[in-house]
């Protein structure tokens, strides 16, 4: 991409950002991936609230045959500078080593074990466990700006270590790093967001944005070793169960005619509640892709669920 390309990243834009006045103004850093061999999964995210004064700290390690480790504080101190958390039993460190090229996350933190994604929206305290971190995310691919909000997203390959308790897992794998800032209020609307590659090497990313009466799509296609491509059409859609979490879904994607059924192997779920009180269901999953063409692929699919408002409010 040229310089005067509007999705074209700013390497300056890896470091953190002066907030504006709303209480909800937000930057975050999130990080995912899929092993290879798609045994084991995991995602983080670093959430800073200044306003609020807090940081939102969200990890999950998951696959199809383990139980769901679980690292989330809602409220832990944001750091003066960068990236670190430290204190509350908190070791970890997110640096920037190569701007647009290479990110680590390395440290330690106090998770839970759940044997089911549900008990999370039972609250389930699970039983405690350390989870350790040494991960590094090696851009894959072209940065991609959005032109229509203040946002990143860079396909990644990722390898390193997870550990849970004793158990150390080696990963070697691919995902997905993005880096955003601005107003973000969870509860106001709903969307789907996603990220995978296919096993001939094409990302794709799209974000469909449900806001009641519009129609926002967002994301990408690159071919391996390409440029981005736009997404002009993009068109998902999915089944849930009685605890919302989809069973199955598709996400047909223009241009190219991609037509991909997502089917959720694990999910690493969260609840997320406003100051106000207000609650959405955040149902994260690691998903096999299926292209019409035969394409087989992996990444990760979130889905935002506001909920109703509890009656008498």
């Amino acid at each position: 991409m040229s310089q005067t390309d509007p999705h074209t990243v700013d390497p300056e834009d890896e470091q953190r950002h002066v907030p504006s006045d709303d209480a909800l103004w937000n930057e975050s850093h999130y990080l995912d991936v899929v092993s290879h061999d798609g045994r084991v999964a995991g995602y983080v995210r670093i959430g800073l609230y200044p306003n609020l004064g807090v940081t939102w700290w969200t990890a999950m390690v998951v696959g199809p045959d383990r139980p769901v480790v679980a690292s989330v504080a809602y409220d832990l101190a944001v750091p003066e500078m960068g990236l670190g958390l430290h204190g509350a039993g908190f070791a970890m460190d997110t640096d920037v080593e190569a701007p647009l090229d290479r990110v680590r996350v390395h440290g330690t933190a106090p998770a839970t074990v759940l044997d089911e994604a549900a008990d999370v929206y039972r609250d389930d305290p699970g039983r405690p466990t350390s989870l350790g971190l040494d991960l590094t995310w090696t851009t894959d691919g072209v940065p991609y700006q959005y032109d229509v909000t203040t946002r990143y997203e860079i396909p990644c390959l990722v390898g390193g270590t997870i550990t849970v308790g004793d158990e150390v897992l080696a990963v070697a794998g691919h995902g997905q790093r993005d880096h955003s800032w601005g107003v973000r209020d969870w509860w106001a609307f709903g969307w789907c967001w996603f990220a995978g590659r296919l096993e001939d090497g094409t990302r794709v990313h799209g974000a469909d944005i449900r806001i009641p009466g519009h129609s926002l799509a967002l994301g990408y296609v690159q071919q391996h070793a390409g440029e981005p491509v736009t997404v002009t059409g993009l068109d998902v859609t999915e089944v849930t169960d009685a605890d919302g979490f989809p069973t199955t879904g598709r996400a047909r994607i223009e241009p190219g005619g991609i037509d991909l059924t997502i089917d959720p192997v694990a999910f690493g779920p969260l609840v997320l509640t406003a100051t106000d009180g207000r609650v959405s269901r955040f149902p994260r999953a690691q998903v096999r892709l299926t292209a019409a063409d035969g394409r087989q692929g992996s990444g990760w699919v979130e889905w935002n669920q506001p909920q109703p408002a509890a009656e008498g409010r």
